[in-house]
């Protein structure tokens, strides 16, 4: 069975007025494959399925929170049956620096881990678009189209639990302690300073802030390490760029460093 319809045409690179007159053209086959792989059933009516995405070398795609220099990688089912819901399992990503830019998201191979709810343990069919982008020196969008069938097997995939084993740690599993997130106001929304007592994650250490509502912006955090405490200082702007009451639960942070990465409990005041 095919799992997989490509709509990537011969898309070019975005960007285009950017770029130097000797810059390369790529069609989106050359730079990157897009798999779906099947999977096996969980027990309580629950799939674990993925998608499998190839990189050309030097190229990277990019995490659920890509950063200013990245595109974030979305799925959406356009079609279902057996299936009442999903969700992604985020395997842990790199920081990358270009051109004075911080992104988040993989290079190489990576394998995302999906995660089905069924009406029922039977037979169920997907359908669904992934939209992410791709980046060299500069980006191309792209849109690739997802069908099949989730198989009713209980073979695990090695594959799948490999990049479901190289999740982010819990604040458990890591050894980290209380966090705090500090609120002030500012012009067009609010600034939160964070202090999270965690172990060191290595190199090129991020703290990552998102808000729940993708409507609400968070900018870049600015990360700093003092012994067993990282600092992270970032501004949280609604679209109507005014004043709203923010509630600690609706932030999600992630520490990302080389060695390892840390999603943290609910902060308090």
């Amino acid at each position: 069975m095919t799992f997989l319809t490509r709509t990537l045409g011969n898309l070019a690179l975005g960007l285009m007025s950017a770029m130097p007159a000797s810059a390369q053209f790529f069609s989106a086959d050359e730079v990157v494959q897009v798999d779906l792989l099947p999977g096996y059933r969980l027990s309580d009516d629950r799939h674990m399925a993925a998608i499998r995405i190839d990189l050309a070398p030097g190229w990277k795609t990019y995490w659920r929170a890509p950063g200013e220099g990245g595109v974030p990688t979305v799925l959406r089912l356009t079609g279902a049956e057996g299936v009442a819901g999903m969700a992604i399992h985020w395997p842990r990503p790199q920081v990358f620096f270009t051109n004075g830019l911080r992104s988040v998201g993989y290079d190489g191979t990576v394998i995302l881990p999906v995660e089905f709810a069924l009406d029922a343990d039977g037979t169920a069919q997907i359908e669904g678009r992934l939209d992410l982008g791709v980046c060299l020196d500069v980006c191309m969008p792209i849109s690739v189209d997802l069908a099949g069938a989730l198989p009713v097997t209980s073979d695990r995939v090695g594959a799948i639990a490999a990049a479901l084993a190289d999740r982010p740690y819990t604040a458990a599993e890591a050894g980290a302690g209380a966090v705090t997130c500090a609120i002030e106001p500012i012009s067009d929304g609010l600034r939160v300073t964070v202090r999270a007592d965690v172990p060191d994650t290595g190199n090129d250490e991020t703290v990552v802030v998102e808000h729940r509502d993708p409507m609400i912006w968070v900018s870049e955090a600015d990360t700093a390490r003092q012994g067993g405490i990282v600092t992270a200082v970032a501004d949280v702007v609604p679209a109507d760029h005014g004043p709203f009451a923010l509630n600690r639960s609706d932030l999600r942070i992630t520490v990302i460093g080389t060695r390892m990465a840390v999603e943290l409990d609910d902060c308090t005041g």
